[in-house]
């Protein structure tokens, strides 16, 4: 259908407190912290992210209040319609109206949606937090094509934004101690510059995905995208019929049990040591 998918999310809030995990140091001189640390504020990430791209957009902030929430989604997300592509050929009010509600019945609390609808253009996936749901910023969002589309409850890990916020951090704080909350927000974004100079796109069920199977998940077939809920059983002979195969081959026609023991004793002296293992199995099982 040509929509564009984002996922919004907000980080934090992040403290101006030592922060746990490995830093550059000079061998035999660890890091240390000290006992007492000051609280100077918080920092929170205001985060899009476009997952078929893996590219990242964050706004640092104080506080995550509607009027600075709702002000940063209204300049990026003006910014993103403007430079998507012009549809080859607008739809009809009525299939345009039906390509809207069909998004819309997947949302478990509907809202209504204005009698003038823009072509859809751009999916928004973010939670079920209430500055998300205000009517003026939902009204926002219809009117340039967006259609907001909200996680369940308990659900907030098919947010991609997520994911990105948890790598971001990582790479901006881990084993550093900031002094202000200005200097988390610069982190931020340094490490978020550094990621769209080369970024990665998220794709569901990839190889993460696979890597954390879970039994109840089925179980492949060979190497196509068939699974099932039961193992299938691989038939393997045992070594007893694996070895009941030779005796006739061994004799030459079917024979007796002494009789293909002799016949490969015989050829065990003369070198053959699959017989030899083959008559010691005969002598040891009787």
């Amino acid at each position: 259908m040509g929509l564009a998918v984002w996922c919004e999310d907000e980080a934090g809030p992040f403290q101006t407190v030592p922060h746990p995990g490995g830093s550059w140091r000079p061998e035999g001189r660890p890091a240390t912290q000290s006992h007492e640390y000051v609280r100077a504020g918080t920092a929170k990430i205001l985060t899009l992210f476009h997952p078929a791209t893996g590219r990242v957009s964050l706004r640092p902030a104080t506080s995550g209040t509607n009027t600075v929430l709702h002000g940063w989604l209204k300049e990026a997300l003006g910014q993103i319609v403007a430079a998507l592509p012009a549809r080859a050929a607008p739809l009809d009010p009525a299939a345009n109206r039906a390509l809207w509600q069909a998004w819309q019945d997947g949302l478990a609390v509907r809202f209504s949606l204005p009698a003038d609808l823009p072509p859809l253009r751009i999916l928004l996936v973010w939670d079920n937090l209430a500055g998300h749901k205000t009517p003026e910023m939902v009204l926002w969002l219809c009117r340039h094509g967006i259609m907001p589309l909200y996680t369940p409850l308990g659900g907030s890990w098919l947010n991609m934004a997520e994911s990105i916020q948890r790598i971001l951090k990582r790479r901006a704080l881990d084993g550093q101690h900031p002094s202000s909350p200005a200097e988390i927000g610069v982190w931020f974004e340094q490490t978020a510059r550094a990621w769209n100079r080369q970024p990665t796109p998220f794709v569901w069920n990839g190889k993460r995905r696979r890597r954390r199977r879970r039994p109840d998940d089925g179980h492949p077939i060979g190497g196509s995208a068939a699974h099932t809920q039961r193992p299938l059983s691989h038939y393997r002979k045992s070594r007893h019929e694996s070895l009941r195969v030779t005796f006739p081959a061994a004799c030459g026609a079917p024979c007796s049990r002494q009789r293909a023991r002799r016949i490969l004793l015989a050829k065990s002296l003369q070198g053959d040591k699959r017989n030899r293992y083959s008559a010691l199995w005969l002598s040891s099982s009787g």
